[in-house]
């Protein structure tokens, strides 16, 4: 008869997965909790203690670890490993059935000590596993209780699994292990600041602290996507949560997200999560297109809207309060691919449910991640990521007309705006909403007259925001000439005294803050 070994922490379907191969001939070996369990469902079941004639030890740290265990499951197809197994009353093992200890659980919770995470690292399981996936060509290995119902069907219809189905279950195995590993190494790393870390394990205090040696992360493939950015690429996504949907959030309506949807929805949701104030953020191919906030979603979104409504059309919007059934009005006629909000309100829900084509994203406020990776030919790169500027800067007025009350509000609005532009980055803004955005293109000077062509009439009277500093003066005429007043960019060009003495010439207001924000 075959034997399967089962040592599992979670026993969702165990007993009826067993009761199943109890039915088709199968033995049984267990852990005495998992052994347990499979009594108490009314089976026969053999403890590993009995068949090894050697007890658990230390407190359950030692269960499986034992030649009669690791003998039978790794012993080979061939007459020479069955000679081995007969002189020393091994007998194969089949199958071995197997989760870990939920060591991610353990160290999720705020007051688990170290102890307690310790004691929670799953050694047997862990070991089990890779012996039994190992030797796929012979065993088969399941770590996911969702596989018990297809096992069970195929050993029903067919006796037993193809070698390409052992393969895929090894391979899951493996990948279960190598998840289980980082998981440990990360929460190890964090808590004792050593030289290796996750992604979620880092934690930047300052932009210049130094990043770990090592950087480990197990990525999990949640969706295949029809195509990437074109047709001819094939995508998905990946995350390192398994129960996530696309950004971490829920897709509540619409068919899935497309590649270049996703990157322009996080594009926008970096954006409006980056305003304190009711915020609608516009994107359309990775650039914001309109950006504004108010004491309201539905005052901000025409104001959004009014920045480039031309651009907006098929684009994405990210708010960061409920969307409500006012703000879902507003939209009118414009088409959108996307929305990303906090919570939908159900009259919200019920009027963007006549758009078919539109997708609606729930995403939770959580905190951004400490990391941004881009991949280059060869490797990865790394940095902390900008989420506006350090806590000690000081802006500092350089020309000698000050920027008005009303000025000064829209110059910290079109700064926080210019951050999540693709830079070269020019911002036109009136009160709290861009009129004018130009970026992504190599010359500032020629963003600024992009801003001015898009803002129009609107640029009379609207400050300008500059990522990094004017590397000549043209950049700020060209802004005075559109109808600009006031000006804010980071200063530090060895011009920048032929910047100031422009701004003084054309009654502008020019304040520098000391901190550049590119977004390449």
């Amino acid at each position: 008869m075959p034997i399967a070994l089962f040592s599992v922490s979670n026993k969702r379907g165990l007993v009826e997965f067993a009761t199943t191969l109890s039915q088709l001939g199968w033995d049984f070996v267990a852990s005495d909790g998992t052994a347990k369990a499979l009594r108490d469902g009314g089976l026969t079941v053999t403890n590993i203690a009995d068949l090894t004639e050697s007890p658990e030890m230390l407190g359950g740290r030692v269960k499986t670890l034992h030649p009669k265990i690791y003998g039978g499951i790794l012993a080979r197809a061939t007459q020479e490993d069955q000679a081995e197994l007969d002189t020393y009353q091994i007998k194969k093992i089949d199958m071995v059935v197997c989760n870990l200890y939920p060591f991610q659980d353990t160290v999720a919770s705020a007051d688990v000590d170290m102890n307690d995470a310790v004691e929670r690292i799953d050694v047997g399981g862990v070991t089990l596993l890779r012996a039994a996936a190992k030797n796929f060509a012979r065993v088969t290995v399941i770590c996911d209780p969702n596989d018990y119902s297809q096992v069970a069907r195929d050993l029903r219809e067919s006796g037993g699994l193809s070698k390409n189905q052992r393969t895929q279950f090894a391979r899951k195995a493996f990948n279960h292990t190598a998840e289980y590993d980082v998981a440990i190494s990360n929460y190890l790393s964090k808590d004792a600041r050593a030289e290796t870390a996750s992604i979620e394990a880092v934690t930047l205090d300052t932009p210049d602290e130094e990043l770990p040696v090592m950087l480990m992360s197990s990525l999990v493939k949640i969706q295949e996507m029809r195509y990437g950015e074109n047709p001819h690429q094939s995508a998905a996504l990946y995350s390192n949560q398994t129960i996530v949907g696309p950004l971490n959030g829920i897709l509540l309506q619409g068919k899935p997200l497309s590649y270049n949807n996703m990157l322009d929805l996080d594009a926008a949701w970096r954006a409006a999560q980056g305003f304190d104030d009711p915020s609608v953020v516009i994107v359309k191919h990775l650039s914001p297109c309109g950006i504004a906030t108010a004491n309201s979603l539905t005052t901000a979104f025409p104001e959004a809207l009014a920045s480039d409504p031309v651009s907006a059309f098929g684009g994405v919007v990210a708010v960061n309060r409920t969307f409500g059934n006012s703000t879902a009005e507003a939209l009118g006629k414009l088409f959108i691919e996307a929305i990303a909000a906090p919570a939908f309100s159900e009259g919200a829900k019920q009027i963007l449910a006549k758009r078919k084509n539109c997708r609606l994203l729930e995403i939770d406020l959580t905190e951004p991640a400490p990391l941004e990776f881009r991949s280059i030919a060869g490797g990865v790169l790394v940095q902390a990521s900008d989420y506006g500027d350090p806590p000690e800067t000081e802006w500092k007025v350089v020309t000698e007309r000050q920027p008005t009350e009303e000025e000064m509000t829209s110059l910290k609005f079109a700064w926080k705006a210019c951050q999540h532009i693709k830079s070269n980055a020019i911002v036109f803004a009136a009160g709290t909403a861009t009129v004018g955005i130009g970026g992504g293109l190599p010359s500032r000077v020629d963003a600024v007259k992009l801003a001015a062509s898009k803002a129009g009439e609107k640029a009379k009277g609207a400050v300008l925001a500059s990522d990094a500093f004017f590397p000549f003066a043209d950049g700020i005429e060209a802004a005075a000439q559109a109808g600009v007043t006031a000006v804010i960019e980071p200063g530090g060009s060895i011009r920048d005294q032929e910047v100031i003495d422009a701004a003084n010439r054309l009654n502008l207001a020019l304040v520098f803050t000391g901190v550049r924000h590119f977004r390449h």
